[in-house]
């Protein structure tokens, strides 16, 4: 068991071009690993741009099996780097049945864990529904050689039983590959209060539950169409108390921070969310809403 670790965050602009998006994903990896990096985290989807701005049918030759080209490409970096790599890709998984998926690389170059996107939007402009099937995998911890890592993707954020769940199954540090911005004709009005929300939730996450909690989000303006996104970046890691370890702004950037394990077990010894959950008293969690 390791006290310490290193993460580093590719806050990164998309190009049209997958190639293009790989190359500048490696070059990046590389400058993480030379500055210690050995846990690196992409953003959601980030092979190209976001493509879920609409329902196009022709988006689908996007996807690619897992095992498949992407992860081979960045298992040989990962053995080269001698570090673990989470990849969010768009997984076709058989004809007509597709994820949005997240791998984990280790050291040795083995993809030794999948995570599928659980919780699924249907937003204007992010359509996901669309093009992915809901995660049948459940929630997902993978045991490293680096710590142990919780896997979500982007609107998992949002939930708090998804975090809770994977903390549950021992991890210390939650990754969340993103893809969040603003819709321009809303942020003078909403943008400030918006991301916000988006930071306070992490935040949250990482004080109930006393654990690391790093989000990596891509940045730049994107269009679809007629459609545009303006992607607000702003990655950053919590640690188990909610104090930012590190923050990234709007521009492309590699975060790059330290993470200290045993935090983690001197904040719960002093803020005991975890031994004073009330589980025989949760049943009601697995209901919808009462309507009255």
């Amino acid at each position: 068991m390791v006290n310490k670790t290193r993460i580093g965050l590719i806050q990164m602009k998309m190009f049209s071009d997958p190639k293009k998006n790989i190359d500048v994903a490696i070059k990046k990896i590389k400058q993480a690993a030379k500055k210690g990096a050995k846990i690196i985290c992409l953003p959601e989807l980030f092979l190209s741009k976001y493509f879920c701005q609409q329902e196009k049918h022709t988006n689908f030759k996007l996807a690619e099996k897992i095992p498949g080209p992407t992860t081979n490409v960045f298992s040989l970096i990962a053995k080269e780097l001698k570090v673990i790599i989470i990849v969010s890709l768009f997984e076709k998984r058989t004809l007509g049945v597709y994820h949005n998926t997240c791998v984990l690389i280790n050291e040795d170059g083995k993809l030794i864990g999948k995570y599928r996107k659980m919780h699924i939007p249907d937003d204007p402009q992010y359509y996901e529904k669309f093009y992915f099937t809901p995660g049948d995998l459940g929630f997902k911890t993978f045991k490293t050689k680096y710590g142990k890592i919780g896997t979500l993707i982007c609107w998992d954020q949002w939930f708090p039983e998804a975090a809770r769940l994977t903390t549950l199954l021992g991890a210390e540090i939650l990754f969340y590959p993103t893809a969040i911005g603003w819709h321009p004709n809303e942020k003078l009005k909403y943008g400030k209060s918006q991301l916000e929300a988006w930071i306070a939730v992490q935040k949250s996450h990482a004080i109930t539950n006393g654990v690391y909690v790093a989000a990596v989000n891509r940045v730049g303006t994107e269009k679809q169409g007629s459609k545009e996104l303006d992607f607000w970046g702003h990655s950053i890691v919590f640690d188990p108390s909610g104090n930012i370890v590190a923050k990234a702004k709007i521009n492309e950037q590699i975060l790059i921070c330290d993470i200290d394990f045993k935090k983690i077990e001197t904040v719960r010894q002093h803020w005991p969310f975890l031994r004073d959950r009330r589980i025989d008293s949760y049943k009601g969690i697995l209901k919808n809403p009462n309507d009255d």
